[in-house]
């Protein structure tokens, strides 16, 4: 038997492969076993109910796709009540994924979630290119992030996992402030700007205009992100961004990924996780890796 578990701080997983957040909805359970999964991250949460962003959200791109959702949310009360429990019956430890309009907003979410047994760590969603201002966001800003990461540390002492955008001049230095404001792993990346235009009607393929575009196409971006991070820190990575298959999964955990998460790929095939986590099987049992973490930033650049 192969050795595929992986720690996120003081949070210790089965397997390095989990869901990417808005990508991963209770009615999976139908045709998915979470318990196969190395975490379950749901939808991201916010502490009022939104609506979202104008329709259309979700268009197709070549290598990939843009949504614009806009963190439509039932709100904090409904995700204590209703979404904990739920993923609480599952062996694999439940990430809450947290989106709010302000520091403050974000350390009173974090500390309510924190209190629930059920909810095993947290990530903090500051990345999100459909929030307002042009799709700035607070991790587009060093000591923002700082700040905010350091207010949430102040609350809980679960794992706190801070997801980093990709919309930066350098993502090492965003890295490195979420690492001295106190984060126990980073998620390397969320989605990058994008925009999409129907050349007949003249009008942007998503309703809110610009979004955010994930899938194989931004793969090799994502490889190049999780290995500049893990250069100057030294927190787990969470690789997220265009994993398809095994030795996509691989390439990030070589770069210096700890865990990977997976979202367009479950789009198109539910069950593409378990699919991702066999393959990484058969690459072990093909290279004789008995360890997974053996692997991890282990690319030769010389």
């Amino acid at each position: 038997m192969r050795n595929l578990q992986v720690s996120i701080g003081s949070l210790h997983l089965k397997n390095p492969i989990m869901p990417a957040s808005g990508t991963f909805g209770e009615e999976m359970a139908k045709v998915l076993d979470f318990n196969q999964l190395g975490a379950l991250v749901p939808k991201s949460i916010t502490k009022m109910p939104r609506k979202g962003n104008a329709t259309p959200r979700i268009c197709e791109t070549v290598g990939g796709m843009i949504n614009s959702i806009g963190i439509q949310s039932k709100g904090l009360d409904y995700y204590q009540k209703v979404i904990v429990p739920f993923y609480g019956q599952f062996d694999s430890p439940l990430i809450s994924s947290i989106s709010a309009d302000s520091i403050e907003e974000f350390a009173e979410v974090s500390e309510k979630l924190a209190a629930m047994k059920e909810v095993a760590a947290l990530e903090l969603n500051i990345s999100c290119p459909n929030l307002k201002n042009n799709g700035l966001a607070f991790g587009m800003d060093e000591e923002i992030t700082y700040q905010l990461v350091k207010a949430v540390r102040g609350v809980t002492d679960k794992p706190l996992i801070t997801k980093l955008s990709p919309n930066v001049t350098s993502i090492g230095t965003i890295a490195q402030a979420a690492d001295k404001g106190g984060s126990d792993a980073l998620t390397v990346a969320n989605t990058f700007i994008a925009m999409a235009i129907d050349v007949h009607s003249r009008k942007p393929k998503i309703g809110n205009g610009m979004g955010g575009i994930s899938g194989p196409a931004i793969k090799p971006l994502i490889v190049r992100m999780i290995y500049q991070v893990h250069q100057v820190t030294g927190l787990p990575i969470i690789g997220c961004g265009g994993v398809m298959t095994g030795e996509d999964a691989i390439e990030m955990m070589l770069a210096g990924a700890t865990a990977v998460q997976v979202g367009t790929a479950s789009f198109i095939q539910p069950t593409a996780m378990l699919t991702i986590l066999a393959e990484i099987e058969e690459y072990m049992e093909q290279y004789g890796i008995d360890t997974i973490t053996d692997i991890i930033g282990k690319v030769d650049i010389s």
